[in-house]
């Protein structure tokens, strides 16, 4: 057995572990063990894949495998991973193990909750192993409909209409998609749907990548929040429980970004090079419109909700942006911004059932109250408005330098406009910090409040770490994920 295939099985057993467990701390137990297995698993299949590299192994896809399941339409289980891969699932398992801990004291359905919390989690593992396009597809949907049931039954406010729109929006987002890959499939002649052989074959005629590329690209970048199908993301954020806002902004609207560049853009680079500047006008406008949005907004989630908005814009845009820095440097903000976001969602959530509001006008003073959780907010807003020091700086910076790098005068003052969002940013985020942690408690109830439990520490630390990390010591993640996206870019210019 191939052992990028135990990123599926150890959900699935702890999907079997959870159905038979009886009581809340063997729900607990599954939740904690399977989820330490999958981070120590990402964490090795990260530091082979480094020594790989550097022993010389050039393979493009390394632990390649390849079962054939459904023959009449060469669709198989294929699996394997490149830079951008191994990052992702890294990423997706330190938001798994860390929204665990998030939801240490959900209450009510907890066992049914996290039931439905690891599909999710095994359809974002299935996506990012994959390199057959059905079963990306099928991985894709396994994920996303998790979703409906979690905001639905155990999310906040209005919380049926958020778990709706979402659900229909992602979902016609998936009807493109569909439609896309079986005009992939069928134009290029192609024996197979691994995506690797389709690319090296280069036989799309022009036309045809031209009619499907916006297909795949709209209908993996409604995920990545791009404009204007970026609507389901703020309702869907503020009233999705924390783990899954954790999940959902952290990891899940990353595989938007890694499905354009992956699918869309690496097997039609024909089509992204005639159309990528009508997809760029668009990303620019998510980048600036999600900044100022979320200056005007008033409840923490929402905030953070239209600043991800933002960011996931940023990442579309890196890519469009098509050079070897700027698409490097997307990869990297996929992996901060997934890091800093749910670190945020944590933390609005921790304070948010400690105060039972989110909105700033009635939050003050949580400095004096509850100082860890304060600290941490500091943290995460500082890396948000990119700090030197944290993950988004590097991220930003790589994006900024690789995007200028187009000598055109279209693809420069695009990226000065993108540049704008920074400024607005620190705006919002400093605004928020000062009126909601500093400053006389004007509710005398606050004053009872308890800081930080063990289980909540135990998240937000690692969070931390992984974001102050990566800010100090960015040169692994980004020779690894370098060294990806050469042979993808190489393909589309």
């Amino acid at each position: 057995m191939n052992i990028l295939s135990l990123f599926v099985l150890i959900p699935a057993l702890m999907l079997l572990c959870l159905w038979l467990a009886k009581n809340l701390n063997q729900v607990r137990g599954v939740m904690v063990a399977g989820a330490s297995c999958l981070l120590a698993l990402s964490i090795w299949l990260t530091i082979y894949f480094i020594q790989q590299r550097a022993a010389g192994n050039t393979d493009v896809m390394l632990l390649a495998a390849s079962t054939p399941w459904f023959k009449p339409l060469n669709i198989a289980y294929s699996v394997g991973v490149d830079g951008i891969s191994v990052v992702m699932l890294l990423l997706s398992s330190i938001i798994v193990f860390t929204g665990t801990f998030a939801s240490w004291q959900l209450k009510p359905m907890t066992k049914e909750y996290f039931l439905w919390f690891t599909l999710l989690s095994t359809g974002v593992y299935g996506f990012f192993i994959c390199t057959d396009m059905f079963t990306m597809f099928m991985f894709y949907e396994v994920a996303l409909i998790p979703m409906y049931l979690l905001i639905g039954v155990w999310g906040s406010g209005n919380k049926e209409y958020a778990a709706m729109k979402l659900t229909l929006m992602l979902m016609g987002g998936s009807a493109l998609l569909i439609l896309g890959i079986l005009g992939i499939y069928y134009y290029s002649g192609a024996t197979t749907m691994n995506v690797n052989e389709i690319a090296a074959m280069h036989n799309i005629p022009v036309e045809t990548q031209k009619v499907f590329f916006p297909f795949i690209f709209i209908g993996f970048g409604v995920l990545g929040a791009l404009f204007p199908f970026h609507t389901w993301s703020p309702d869907g954020h503020a009233s999705a429980p924390t783990a899954v806002s954790m999940l959902h902004a952290g990891v899940l609207m990353k595989l938007g970004g890694y499905g354009c560049f992956r699918v869309a853009m690496y097997l039609l680079p024909d089509a992204a090079n005639e159309l990528a500047w009508i997809f760029l006008i668009l990303t620019t406008i998510s980048v600036v419109y999600g900044a100022f949005s979320a200056c005007v907004q008033t409840d923490l989630k929402y905030i953070n909700a239209y600043s991800s908005v933002s960011h996931c814009g940023l990442v579309l845009f890196a890519l469009l942006m098509m050079t070897k820095t700027s698409c490097t440097g997307a990869i990297l903000q996929m992996l901060s911004h997934g890091l800093m976001t749910a670190l945020f969602f944590a933390l609005i959530g921790m304070i948010y059932g400690r105060t039972h509001t989110r909105d700033i006008r009635y939050l003050d003073g949580l400095m004096k109250i509850m100082p860890f959780l304060a600290v941490g907010y500091v943290v995460a807003g500082l890396a948000n408005l990119g700090l030197p020091g944290f993950s988004g700086f590097i991220a930003e910076m790589t994006i900024f330098v690789g995007s200028f790098e187009n000598p055109d005068q279209f693809h420069r003052v695009a990226t000065i406009i993108a540049c704008t969002s920074i400024v607005v940013t620190a705006v919002y985020i400093l605004r928020v910090v000062g009126k909601i942690l500093y400053g006389e408690v004007k509710n005398k109830h606050y004053l009872e409040l308890t800081d930080a439990t063990w289980d909540e520490r135990v998240a937000v630390i690692c969070l931390i770490a992984c974001v102050a990390g990566l800010g100090l010591f960015p040169l692994w993640a980004s020779n690894v994920i370098s060294d990806a996206v050469g042979p993808i870019l190489a393909n589309i210019i």
